[in-house]
């Protein structure tokens, strides 16, 4: 039996409709500023969704505004789902809510699927893949794109490693909270897809902040000529959401420079294991070390241009 197509709207934001799906029974583990509403969108598209969180009054709030349940271990949220969701901090958080005695994979039926949006390192995946496998279980690494507001519109890019079956099974439940969901490779593959998107990110962002200060010192309407260039080949998703707010020293649009470089170090410890040179990489993590010395660990990625006051 399918769910009927369900419409989501949060304050602020447009409309979310949902494609009919059959209905699951789901857990997500981790309600943050990504997981709160990821978790309310499988909600109201009809999935029965039991919530776990280390802060239990955050899950009972959660329960009260958007229907579903709150259990008290992730051990009893992921006690008959079909699929048990995760969107926690790293890779000792990921290990804490899968295993153990009250752990997920204590509780999770055999078959089930275990669907990490953590931005992890691709060893962690690897090694819980191999740990799920062993109990009759899946996993599947996914980790996400696209911020909280992406969280928040269920517009997320997911990309996933992991087997070929059990990734089928989750693609249509996860597209409650995304637009695109898309199996890169074997387990592992979905981390270091997150890794190349990482590395991209960091450099566009220095190369945006050093333009618009460049334009600054050079006596431009830089208002104007960001409309300019946003029309040729210099535009850019960063150029459209972040210049304007650059320009007026406003850095409070979501993913934090705490973050980025723990994600960086994800980065540049895989690249030491593969042997790939990222010079920009490292020294963006550097810069982005300074913003943390300015007191701007919870400032969003953009802050790369505080560097550059004259």
């Amino acid at each position: 039996m399918e769910a009927p197509a369900a419409a989501l709207t949060i304050a602020g934001m447009s409309t979310r409709h949902y494609e009919p799906t059959t209905p699951r029974r789901v857990a997500f583990l981790g309600l943050g500023v990504m997981g709160y509403p990821m978790a309310g969108h499988l909600a109201r598209a009809g999935h029965a969704t039991t919530v776990y969180n280390r802060t239990a009054a955050k899950a009972g709030a959660w329960g009260a505004e958007c229907g579903g349940a709150a259990a008290a271990t992730p051990r009893e949220a992921a006690a008959g789902a079909d699929i048990v969701f995760a969107c926690v901090g790293n890779d000792d958080d990921l290990r804490a809510v899968t295993l153990g005695a009250d752990g997920a994979f204590a509780g999770m039926k055999a078959g089930a699927v275990f669907v990490d949006h953590t931005t992890a390192s691709a060893e962690v995946a690897r090694e819980l893949h191999r740990e799920a496998r062993a109990r009759d279980l899946h996993f599947i690494d996914a980790p996400v794109s696209g911020g909280q507001a992406g969280a928040v519109n269920g517009a997320l890019t997911v990309m996933c490693g992991g087997d070929e079956a059990p990734f089928a099974a989750v693609q249509p439940v996860a597209l409650c909270f995304a637009r695109a969901v898309t199996r890169v490779g074997a387990s592992g593959a979905g981390q270091l897809a997150k890794m190349v998107n990482q590395v991209a990110i960091a450099g566009l962002v220095q190369a945006l902040a050093e333009a618009l200060a460049f334009g600054r010192r050079a006596g431009l309407d830089m208002p104007l000529v960001l409309d300019v260039i946003g029309k040729g080949a210099a535009q850019s998703w960063q150029m459209d959401n972040r210049g304007r707010t650059m320009l007026d020293d406003k850095f409070d649009f979501g993913f934090a420079v705490d973050w980025m470089r723990k994600d960086l170090g994800l980065v540049l410890d895989e690249a030491r294991r593969n042997g790939a040179q990222l010079p920009v990489t490292a020294l963006v993590d550097q810069f982005y070390a300074e913003i943390q010395a300015q007191g701007g660990r919870r400032w969003d990625t953009s802050s790369l241009i505080r560097r550059l006051r004259g």
